[in-house]
């Protein structure tokens, strides 16, 4: 185990690969060679498990997908298990080699400002091996039963020897104030130096001969409890910095070595009987014998089968004949009887035609009775006719008599009017014209009496004519009767048909008519939701409005005390004091600012993320800007993240950065997209949607720095992805990124630095590691004239970026050229000599020695101050 402060060599001495120069193999891997030179790959097995504890979690490295691990403990032999944790079979230290190379490249790495590329994980190889021993040649001095050896004295039991190797490469402990560890690299230091106290707890126990070890206060300690007091022969690896200003933590790391020395293990041979394989062996005799058993059974059945079905055979043909015969007997039987039917038949058919015959007798007499009564039936119809049509003559007549009459009077009438007209011509003047009518009228009723006597006659003559037809179809009439017969009976038929359909109908209009009040009532509670959401919509609209004020008046405040402290400080820039004053002075934004996500977090739970979602798709465009809002707000806290793309939030996003053409919806939706880039998971989705394309589209059409801002660093936080960078440089990611600092302005070329420098130290991992070859896709774009020309920055932050990127550069081979050509090697030891940084010093020297030693000595003063 390799224990001591971070940045001292603990994962160089463990876990070095050392694939080029044997000399520079760490402990895993020559542990692993020693072990595979000593081993029968007859007899012997070797497997390995390679995990990680990270923030309390056992997490697999050969397999990323498995995490949190359980610890499982046999109640009988104590044994510590990992199920689920993979293990393999190696088979070479190659193999071994190809296995831990993939393990590093999943670990946990960070850059602090004592290290960068400081372990955020515990790392522990697991190396199992096992050895199978004759039992015969085993001496019967260690075998802990005498009688089960003489039992088996036949058939020895094989022995199993087992012996498993632990090798831990701690994480270093750190101290805050030394690490600067922020955020989310503040928990995994808080996790890293819990499960080390926690260690040292045990250590301080067993150096003490203490009853109680308390190894379950940490995952860490319950899987090297066997390490420590246990069976097992330890070695502990003790790193320290040689600097003063860690003399604290080099007494307290020599301090542990100390006590862990006091500790003493008793080591013992494990061996146990191989049951399982003698197990096996018995099963397998025991199945072959019970496969023979049910083959000669088989045979048997067969045997069996084969008589049983002969004597079924026989039986059958025997049981065919005598149901032939019975057969033939009951055919006979049954040919008597339909011939003694068929007699019977045709006698009873004699007797129903006699009885036909007679009952058509009848019918005739009866049909010849019937035309008697019609035809008296019919002269009375004609006497009635008659004296009907003798009646309405007589009544016309009466009818004309009484026209006449009136005709008469209304022409006395008229002759009456005309001799008062006279009289009254001055004064009625109007009513001559009715008078005329009158006239008209009197003449129309002449006419309509005229035609009505027409019409009569005309119908007199038609009576006539119709008695005459109904007496030439008095022949027809008992063939009608019966066509009148068959009609009632279909027009009976037709009638009920008509009612079915006139009830379904009707039950159809009640349907309609209950289905017309059902969409009414859902039609008001429509409505009634519709005004319950206008209210929402509106009450929210305020509270942003109100938030928004109240965020502009603090801004105003903010930039007012600014200006105040730089008329103070006669307009210089601030000092690393002053500038921690301001720092200090921008507390209260940073209050207002968790109260305004307070505030957004609770609309958020009363309106509900879908309502805020969908109005990022609304018309009215103060609606849309104060949504955006919202979401980005949310998207800034982790525990939103997950919600927001569950929910449809970056796929809404993406759209307004395709659609929109208004500045504060692009620029507050693209910081919206660089909060959620800051998860893994996140990234893979931007990028399989076309974020960094919609991304560099709205680089190329914006001049406002803000925007360019948020833009550059949702790209930077993509940049620190490895998995995405051909795909970036695909979709015009880094060419957007870079020609983004033509707009001069500090923040963005802040953002853009920092996106080179993640993308640099992703691209040098992955050279490293053996993942990537080849010229870096930074120098297509012209990164390395730019980081040239920007590295005497006065901005701290641009500055430490630029020279992260130009030694992680460096650090692949096929960039060497570019670098001699434009003269970025002086570059880089300047940086090993004046850089502000102790880790970027180490590191741009570490990154020199890579260089050829002809280029090296092109600089001499400078390598003698190295």
């Amino acid at each position: 185990m390799a224990y001591g402060q971070t940045g001292t060599g603990k994962t160089y001495t463990v876990g070095r690969l050392g694939k080029d120069d044997v000399s520079e193999r760490g402990i895993m891997v020559r542990a692993l060679e020693d072990i595979i030179s000593n081993i029968s790959h007859a007899s012997d097995s070797v497997e390995v498990s390679y995990l990680q504890l990270y923030m309390e979690s056992i997490q697999d490295l050969l397999s990323p997908g498995k995490i949190n691990i359980p610890i499982s403990e046999d109640p009988k032999t104590g044994e510590l298990s990992l199920p689920g944790a993979t293990v393999v079979n190696v088979h070479g230290v190659d193999h071994f080699q190809e296995l831990l190379q993939i393990g590093e490249a999943n670990r946990h790495a960070a850059n602090t400002k004592l290290n960068t590329e400081s372990s955020r994980s515990h790392a522990i190889l697991m190396v199992n091996v096992r050895r199978y021993v004759d039992g015969q040649d085993k001496d019967e001095n260690n075998l802990q039963d005498r009688d089960q050896t003489d039992l088996h004295r036949s058939k020895p039991i094989p022995i199993v020897r087992k012996s498993k190797l632990l090798i831990v490469d701690l994480a270093g402990s750190e101290r805050l104030d030394k690490s600067g560890s922020e955020g989310h690299l503040l928990e995994e230091a808080k996790f890293i130096n819990l499960s080390l106290t926690s260690l040292g707890k045990c250590i301080n126990a067993l150096a003490e001969n203490s009853a109680h070890i308390p190894f379950r206060d940490s995952k860490l300690t319950r899987l090297l409890r066997d390490s420590f007091g246990g069976s097992a022969r330890t070695s502990l690896i003790i790193t320290i910095g040689p600097s003063a200003r860690h003399y604290a933590e080099t007494t307290s790391t020599i301090m542990f070595g100390q006590r862990a020395m006091k500790i003493v293990n008793v080591m013992k041979l494990k061996e146990e009987f191989d049951y399982e394989s003698l197990c096996r062996k018995l099963e397998s005799q025991v199945d072959h014998l019970t496969a023979e058993v049910d083959r000669l059974e088989k045979l048997r059945e067969s045997d069996k089968g084969k008589l049983e079905r002969q004597l079924k055979e026989c039986e059958d043909s025997f049981s065919g004949a005598e149901k032939s015969l019975m057969k033939r007997s009951e055919f006979l039987e049954k040919e008597n009887g339909r011939l003694e039917s068929e007699m019977k038949d045709i006698l009873i058919d004699l007797n129903r035609q006699k009885d036909q015959n007679d009952l058509m007798h009848n019918k005739i007499l009866e049909l010849q009775a019937n035309l008697n009564y019609i035809q008296e039936q019919q002269r009375a119809e004609a006497s009635t006719y008659q004296s009907v049509l003798a009646d309405t003559t007589q009544m016309y007549e009466k009818k004309i008599a009484e026209l006449i009459r009136q005709s008469e009077e209304d022409r006395s009438h008229a002759i009456n009017a005309e001799e008062q007209l006279d009289h009254m011509r001055e004064l009625l003047s109007d009513h001559q014209i009715k008078i005329k009518q009158q006239e008209l009228e009197h003449c129309s009723c002449q006419k309509t009496l005229d035609e009505t006597t027409r019409m009569y006659e005309k119908k007199i003559a038609d009576l006539m004519k119709q008695i005459e037809d109904r007496h030439h179809h008095s022949e027809a009439v008992e063939e009608e009767f019966d066509l009148a017969k068959k009609s009632s009976m279909q027009g009976q038929k037709e009638i009920n048909e008509l009612n079915m359909k006139l009830e379904k109908m009707h039950k159809l209009h009640e349907e309609g008519a209950d289905e017309l009040q059902f969409i009414k009532a859902e039609y008001e509670a429509l409505l009634h939701e519709k005004a319950k959401l206008t209210e929402e919509l509106h009450m929210m609209r305020e509270r942003l409005l109100q938030e928004e004020k109240h965020r502009k008046n603090i801004e105003d405040e903010l930039i007012k005390e600014k200006q105040l402290d730089m008329k103070e400080n006669g307009g210089k820039g601030f000092s690393p004091d002053e500038s921690m004053g301001v720092l200090h002075k921008s507390n209260p934004l940073k209050e207002t600012q968790s109260s305004q996500r307070t505030t957004i977090a609770k609309i958020c739970e009363e309106v509900g993320l879908e309502k805020i979602l969908a109005l990022l798709a609304s018309e009215d465009i103060d609606v849309q800007i104060h949504a955006v809002k919202v979401v980005a707000n949310l998207a800034a806290e982790d525990i939103h993240q997950e919600k927001i793309v569950e929910e449809g939030g970056l796929d809404a996003l993406l759209m307004l950065l395709q659609s929109s053409r208004n500045a504060t919806v692009l620029r507050v939706a693209s910081g919206a997209i660089a909060n959620l880039a800051m998860n893994e998971l996140n990234q893979g989705l931007i990028m399989s949607k076309g974020g960094a394309r919609l991304l560099a589209n709205v680089a190329s059409t914006t001049d406002d720095p803000q925007t360019q801002r948020m833009v550059a660093g949702a790209i930077a936080n993509l940049c620190g992805n490895e998995k995405l960078h051909v795909m970036l440089k695909e979709d015009g990611g880094l060419e957007a990124l870079l020609g983004m600092v033509r707009s001069g302005t500090t923040d963005v070329s802040a953002q853009v630095a920092r996106g080179i420098a993640n993308f640099a130290k992703c691209e040098s991992r992955a050279v490293i590691q053996g993942h990537r070859k080849g010229r870096s896709l930074l120098m297509e774009d012209g990164a390395l004239e730019w980081l040239l020309a920007n590295s005497d920055c006065a901005s701290t932050s641009i500055k430490r970026h630029i020279e992260l990127a130009l030694c992680h550069l460096a650090q692949n081979k096929d960039n060497w050229r570019d670098f001699m050509s434009s003269g970025a090697v002086k570059r880089i030891q300047r940086i090993s000599v004046e850089s502000s940084r102790e880790d970027i010093r180490s590191l741009a020297k570490k990154t020199l020695n890579l260089f050829p030693t002809h280029q090296t000595d092109l600089f001499p003063t400078h390598q003698t101050d190295l």
